[in-house]
């Protein structure tokens, strides 16, 4: 296997940790301690349903002193025009609790199968079905809802030979620590964001399953409408789909109660391919867009406003402070 093989397990960029000085990686150790000790032990001796509650109660004290408190409200403000300040800030301190929940809930996540646990109801399980059955591989795609560890696992473990991608942390132990649970949790095969794109397609073109995340800024993207305004978008989803000739599969994760989820597994749609690539790709990353805008208005609460999805301009051209 290739150094990068998603199915060795763990899979990192040497290179950014080779580079890191002395005091870089005492910071990294102190970080797994407090990780280890005042996080991940309290947490788990909690129980899925208390440190849920514990970590939504406690994020949603601390999300507004930081400074990404102000980046969820103009991102809000931006995105719902006409709300009161009110809603706005409500919805900010919901977002808060959504955050605390899933790191809650995070050192649970074997506990929360979504098949054994009766912890998750699944909607669409024959699209599953249909995509292990045809032997031709989807890319699925979905957001930062609620907890977004519970979809992956959903898939893997109806569809084992399935790749997921994932954002590697910047703290190497703390990293390893989270791809082991996911290992534990049922989530085989991952493809870190940056090294992992030849996996993905190597995937494809054995036919088997990918699943990406398509909600974030991504600076080398297109500009498609997103809460009526331009948002840089990864076209990378919809250019894997149109070159394999596969579906692409858009999932919705709903928190219905502390460590309880829906998700849903929505129709497959396949990419038109007209020839005009520029064109089918932009058609097909607004559906995309439309579909994620639409899960966000269904519950706003749960989605992570935290992250700067829009440009400072679009905050200025709509006036928003």
């Amino acid at each position: 296997m290739s150094g990068t093989d998603p199915q060795q397990g763990y899979v990192r960029p040497k290179d950014v940790d080779n580079r890191a000085s002395f005091w870089q990686r005492l910071q990294w150790r102190l970080e797994t301690l407090a990780w280890d000790v005042i996080y991940w032990a309290p947490m788990k001796a909690l129980g899925p349903d208390k440190a849920s509650d514990f970590g939504g109660w406690i994020v949603r004290k601390i999300g507004p002193l930081l400074s990404q408190h102000k980046t969820t409200k103009r991102n809000l403000r931006l995105a719902f025009p006409d709300w009161t300040e009110q809603q706005v800030e409500e919805t900010a301190l919901a977002a808060w609790e959504s955050a605390g929940r899933t790191a809650g809930e995070l050192p649970h996540l074997p506990k929360i199968d979504p098949y054994t646990s009766g912890r998750v109801d699944i909607v669409g399980l024959d699209v599953l079905d249909r995509i292990r059955d045809s032997g031709k591989g989807a890319v699925f795609v979905s957001g930062h809802f609620a907890n977004w560890e519970i979809m992956p696992a959903a898939i893997t473990k109806r569809i084992p030979h399935a790749v997921m991608t994932y954002r590697a942390l910047n703290n190497p132990y703390i990293d390893k620590r989270v791809s082991d649970l996911r290992h534990e949790y049922g989530t085989e095969i991952n493809a870190p964001k940056g090294i992992g794109t030849r996996e993905l397609m190597r995937a494809l073109a054995k036919g088997s399953p990918i699943a990406l995340m398509n909600d974030q800024k991504f600076r080398e993207g297109i500009a498609v409408p997103f809460f009526g305004h331009d948002a840089m978008t990864a076209p990378g989803p919809t250019r894997l789909a149109l070159k394999y000739q596969v579906p692409i599969v858009l999932v919705s994760t709903t928190r219905t109660a502390p460590a309880r989820f829906r998700i849903e597994f929505h129709e497959p749609f396949v990419p038109e391919n007209t020839g005009d690539q520029d064109a089918d790709i932009l058609r097909s990353v607004t559906r995309i867009n439309q579909f994620l805008e639409a899960q966000v208005r269904a519950h706003p609460g749960q989605w992570f406003w935290q992250h700067r999805r829009w440009p400072k301009e679009a905050w200025k051209a709509a006036g928003v402070t």
